[in-house]
């Protein structure tokens, strides 16, 4: 048997792995595909703290310090770098949007600024658009690499003893007497009796058959990645309405992304995931990107992809051991902005298993609050 069974490589199971091997249990990693073969891999990768919701900002803050020395705990690249998040007003009419951002996270205690014009802006990015007229800086944030990050995730955490099973997809959790006693492969079972559930968008298919659900849509946004580039834009760059964003890779490559779009439903399962955007999508992402980031406009399209979103309907995750059944723990719903999160979201899941004393109040992520919910659904932020 093993100690534990955590179903999905994305960077919340990768991390998970990597801290309960390193504590010392006998971890089983599974995916039925491999590492960042979804969510975490199709990203715009952000890594930042601006524009959190005020129950997520505790979580980002803390994961941000965990960031810091990241690629040296894991002994592999990261790509991570903190050069800041510039959120764009590009109208009149949503300057105060950027302007109530930086209101309310200053008041949680964020250090943010307001650029109230387009020469302050221009100090810390030369390359934004000269018909930007506003914008927030959050120059604690950064971005990293989202295939590199969670390969060393990974890759740590096998050098501390978890065991990988790539290419096997879970059936079922198996329970007994409201107890998980194992995970059900498309291979055998496997005897555990704690399971991780970081399955993304395929995670009710295996709660539904106990009962569980958490409420999910699945939306998808596109992203356009470029040829290497000369590097002139260090910041990640979002805008008020958060209908595009962008920033370059370690390499010079542009990665931009479009808001949320309707999921067309078609998605390749071989050899790996993949969704295709619509032409219309990807032309408006090149279009809306260009408008606040000029050069993006000449770069030469080195590939396009769509992902899915696990987006509920308060866009905050849930991170909880399921009361129902003792052995499950949860961990979906980052709705497009968990990848920032995924250190601290590996120690939060690595605690609910061990039931440990946990260092952050995780009351807003259970799946409670969904009960009778009839709240406005909250917008996305797509950053990270």
């Amino acid at each position: 048997m093993a100690d534990v069974v955590i179903i999905g490589a994305g960077i919340s199971g990768a991390a998970t792995a990597y801290e309960l091997a390193t504590a010392g249990l006998d971890v089983v990693l599974i995916d039925r595909w491999g590492p960042a073969a979804m969510a975490s891999g199709w990203t715009l990768a952000g890594v930042r703290q601006s524009g959190r919701h005020p129950a997520e900002l505790p979580l980002a803050r803390k994961a941000v310090a965990l960031w810091a020395d990241l690629a040296e705990r894991l002994d592999g690249p990261t790509h991570y770098r903190r050069h800041g998040n510039l959120r764009l007003a590009r109208t009149e009419a949503e300057v105060p949007v950027i302007q109530a951002l930086v209101a309310e996270q200053r008041e949680a205690g964020l250090d943010i600024t307001y650029l109230s014009d387009i020469a302050r802006i221009h100090e810390v990015a030369p390359a934004v658009s000269d018909h930007v007229i506003a914008a927030s800086l959050c120059a604690s944030d950064g971005h990293a690499d989202p295939l590199a990050t969670v390969q060393s995730f990974v890759r740590a955490a096998e050098r501390a003893g978890a065991t990988l099973r790539f290419g096997e997809r879970v059936l079922a959790i198996e329970t007994e007497a409201g107890r998980v006693t194992g995970v059900r492969t498309d291979r055998e079972v496997i005897g555990t009796g704690r399971v991780v559930l970081a399955a993304g968008i395929f995670g009710n298919e295996l709660l539904a058959p106990l009962g569980l659900s958490v409420p999910l849509e699945v939306p998808m946004v596109t992203l356009v990645r470029s040829i290497p580039c000369e590097t002139m834009l260090n910041q990640v760059i979002g805008v008020a309405n958060a209908d595009c964003a962008g920033r370059q890779e370690a390499d010079g490559r542009w990665r931009v992304t479009s808001g949320l779009v309707p999921w067309h439903g078609a998605m390749d399962q071989s050899p790996r995931p993949a969704v295709h955007p619509t032409a219309a999508s990807i032309l408006q992402t090149i279009e809306l990107f260009s408008a606040v980031v000029p050069a993006f406009a000449e770069a030469r399209v080195e590939a396009v992809w769509a992902g899915l979103i696990d987006m509920t309907p308060d866009a905050l995750p849930v991170l909880e051991a399921a009361p129902e059944i003792e052995g499950l723990t949860i961990a979906m719903g980052f709705s497009g902005h968990g990848f920032c999160l995924g250190p601290i979201t590996g120690r939060i899941l690595a605690c609910l298993v061990q039931g440990e004393v946990l260092e952050v109040d995780l009351s807003p992520f259970r799946r409670a609050r969904f009960a009778g919910w009839n709240a406005v659904a909250e917008p996305p932020t797509l950053h990270g």
